[in-house]
């Protein structure tokens, strides 16, 4: 990882707001590459995601075991998600392919961190099941995080994923219509507007 510093990537995601100790500037595709060159090692990957180095938490989801993630767990595995591309990362290279993830859903969801329940739509989103009773819980996140543009993201992406599925688009129309407004209502029915007509 430091090989591959890039002090320029590093200020310029600190400016933007990305919340990291350290952060040693490597684009994430050579993040993945290095971790993929590492076996599953779910205690490495849990010691890894505690540090304070961006590269190594993220690095950690792709080294940690999907099969060990439990409700239990999964939510130590939260607690330290602080930012939109820990959440994303985590929602692609763990979360979503953990046995669980239907009990961590509502789980994460439900959490008071804004970046977990970010991490947990997008996870949602890439399920080939999601189900009725998981798209309702999209209008209480909404509700919590009105301003927030991850959630926000986060709930469009399911709608959408979700709105592929003929039995569920009923539903995803009742969600939309269920939004109390707000910036994230807003967004979520612009986005939501144009992908349902296509």
């Amino acid at each position: 990882m430091r090989k591959q510093m890039n002090g320029a990537v590093a200020d310029a995601m600190f400016y933007y707001g990305a919340n990291y100790g350290l952060n040693y500037g490597v684009s994430l595709p050579t993040v993945r590459e290095i971790a993929q060159q590492e076996e599953c090692d779910h205690s490495l990957a849990q010691y890894l995601f505690k540090q304070q180095v961006r590269e190594l938490k993220l690095a950690a989801l792709h080294i940690a075991d999907p099969a060990e993630l439990t409700p239990t767990t999964a939510m130590e595995w939260a607690a330290g998600i602080n930012n939109s591309e820990l959440a994303e990362e985590a929602a692609f290279a763990l979360l979503h392919r953990a046995p669980a993830l239907k009990e961590i859903i509502p789980q994460w969801m439900a959490s008071n961190n804004e970046f977990a329940a970010y991490a947990a739509m997008m996870a949602a989103a890439r399920c080939k099941s999601l189900s009725a009773e998981e798209l309702s819980l999209i209008t209480k996140v909404v509700e919590h995080y009105l301003t927030s543009r991850p959630i926000a993201q986060g709930a469009v992406a399911m709608l959408a994923s979700a709105y592929l599925n003929d039995e569920l688009k009923d539903c995803v129309k009742e969600v939309l219509a269920s939004l109390a407004p707000s910036p994230a209502t807003e967004y979520i029915s612009e986005e939501m507007s144009w992908r349902m007509e296509f």
